[in-house]
């Protein structure tokens, strides 16, 4: 490079993607946690529903027991679209740290091979995984909007 960037300013370029690829790797913990309590939601309330259809057969449902079928079916609904999100923001979240593992890569061989031409290659790359990880945290914000969404389907329900 022109201007001679010595090591210790290419690995400290270097940690800007990194600490990026930490920072995701905290939230790919979190929406983990979600996606296997939304999960475990998902098969609690599908077992809750075979039983009653296994009771079927035997006689008829009451009024109380209807109700409680309509709100598992709308419930695991929304839980569906929303382990779809969760998985959505896992996917941006991983694609975004891929982009910032490339970004250093870059980062390393522009100092190898001493060349400002990829200085637009390594933006462009960081870019992206920022834009990623904003993509991940709209699919975070929206599925803790219908966490909240489906918590009101259950009181809907008791009332």
């Amino acid at each position: 490079m022109g201007n001679q960037i010595s090591i210790v300013q290419v690995i400290q370029l270097m940690l800007a993607p990194g600490l990026m690829i930490s920072a995701c790797g905290l939230l790919l913990l979190g929406m983990n946690n979600k996606y296997s309590l939304v999960v475990n939601r998902i098969r609690l309330l599908n077992e809750e529903r075979r039983k009653f259809f296994s009771k079927a057969g035997e006689r008829d449902f009451q009024y109380e027991e209807n109700i409680r079928l309509e709100s598992i079916s709308m419930q695991l609904k929304e839980l569906t679209f929303r382990v779809k999100l969760v998985r959505n923001a896992v996917l941006s979240y991983t694609v975004a740290v891929a982009f910032f593992v490339l970004t250093s890569i870059f980062i390393g061989v522009q100092y190898a091979t001493d060349s400002e031409k990829l200085n637009m290659v390594v933006t462009f790359l960081f870019l992206i995984g920022m834009v990623l990880v904003l993509i991940g945290v709209i699919f975070a914000a929206y599925e803790t909007k219908k966490g909240y969404d489906i918590i009101h389907l259950e009181i809907k329900v008791d009332e």
